[in-house]
């Protein structure tokens, strides 16, 4: 069962990993010409992307209830639960922290986003991916 929700969670993550990087120029991180229209739409699917990968995670180390949107929280528990699994390489976890602290003011927030703004997070969302997909290997987690 948990082997199942894991691999929810993870096939939607790279699922909207990819739609971000479709998006955005090879190892530039900026956004294709053809694009430029849609420059909301990367950094929102790179910060739904962590937040899925979070939440594979989670579950994949015991987390019953990841539905929540104290979002802050899941920073914490899956921190809390690195440690408990003596995984000492919490890097992703801080990059996760920020792009969920940009989630509001991209996704609701009047003033416009600056390109740098975006690109950080498009940088932030792969760097968070390449840890999470290793973290899931590493620790063995059931459906990963």
């Amino acid at each position: 069962m948990i082997g199942l929700q894991v691999q929810h969670f993870l096939d939607r993550a790279r699922d909207l990993l990819k739609g971000m990087e479709f998006l955005v120029r090879e190892d530039s991180f900026i956004l294709h010409d053809d694009f430029v229209k849609f420059r909301f739409s990367p950094a929102l699917l790179g910060i739904h992307c962590a937040i899925s990968y979070s939440d594979a995670l989670r579950s994949g180390l015991g987390c019953t209830d990841v539905s929540s949107d104290d979002h802050q929280n899941a920073v914490k528990d899956l921190t809390t639960r690195l440690t408990s699994r003596r995984f000492e390489q919490h890097r992703g976890a801080n990059h996760l922290e920020r792009l969920l602290s940009k989630k509001s003011r991209i996704a609701y927030a009047s003033e416009a986003t600056r390109e740098d703004e975006i690109e950080d997070i498009v940088k932030r969302t792969t760097r968070f991916a390449e840890w999470a997909e290793e973290a899931g290997r590493t620790l063995k987690i059931e459906g990963w």
